[in-house]
């Protein structure tokens, strides 16, 4: 784990569940419904995979711990406050927008339109799944809509495309997607502190919400990559 890396976990170890307490005290004032943008990161190391939502929630990490606590704090205050909570557990989220360039879909896109090589600091073997911010947004929606529902209301919910890839995987679909299959990653092996498979299942999803993502994963990518190259196009012309 890189210092940055390091240090932007144990930010947010201090910071999501104070976070989680404030909302949950404020929707619980308001008597609103409330819903909660967790991540797959909550569920920690698990042995059996893909996560489903009966997994524990065993973050080790900073980062996941919090996310872990997070969730908890939500849930709580929905069965003590009988406050309408439901919490979304998401993939990795790529899409236009997405400026931290140390994560691999718009660090390789930028990398990419430079003509240059993307750094993978893992060992490219590490499985993770995807999903596009738009559906990720049309999931939330979907699940505010019935958060008042008995039988949607407090539980957790995947949403992921179901789609798992290595980390080097996805980096070469990033790359096509740029059109520069001919660039090869740099990897270097060096990050740690990290879970090394996550993905999940989105089968409660599907069969409850009637959910399903509108946007596969390279149909995401390209509308990605249509982003990065107007926004870093548009950021070169400023600078020159």
């Amino acid at each position: 784990m890189s210092t940055r890396t390091a240090t932007r976990s144990a930010r947010s170890a201090r910071t999501s569940p104070a976070r989680g307490r404030c909302w949950t005290r404020a929707a619980a004032a308001a008597g609103r419904r409330l819903l909660v943008a967790s991540s797959d990161k909550a569920y920690g190391d698990q042995t059996e995979l893909p996560y489903h939502e009966g997994h524990p929630l065993q973050g080790r990490h900073p980062y996941d711990v919090s996310k872990s606590c997070a969730d908890l704090i939500a849930h709580a205050y929905g069965v003590s406050y009988d406050l309408p909570v439901v919490i979304t557990r998401c993939g990795n989220l790529f899409g236009g927008g997405d400026l931290n360039f140390n994560r691999i879909v718009p660090g390789t896109i930028r990398e990419a339109l430079a003509g240059r090589r993307p750094v993978l600091r893992s060992d490219g073997r590490p499985v993770r799944d995807y999903l596009y911010v738009e559906d990720a947004v049309e999931a939330y929606v979907a699940l505010a809509e019935r958060a008042h529902e008995p039988q949607i209301v407090g539980g957790a919910w995947n949403f992921s495309n179901e789609v798992r890839l290595t980390a080097e995987q996805m980096c070469r679909r990033v790359l096509a997607a740029c059109g520069r299959p001919d660039i090869d990653p740099e990897v270097l092996g060096t990050a740690s502190g990290e879970i090394v498979n996550q993905y999940l299942s989105s089968a409660k999803a599907r069969d409850v919400l009637g959910w399903a993502p509108a946007h596969g994963l390279d149909s995401g990518l390209v509308r990605t990559v249509e982003w990065y190259r107007g926004h870093l196009g548009h950021a070169a012309s400023l600078a020159a």
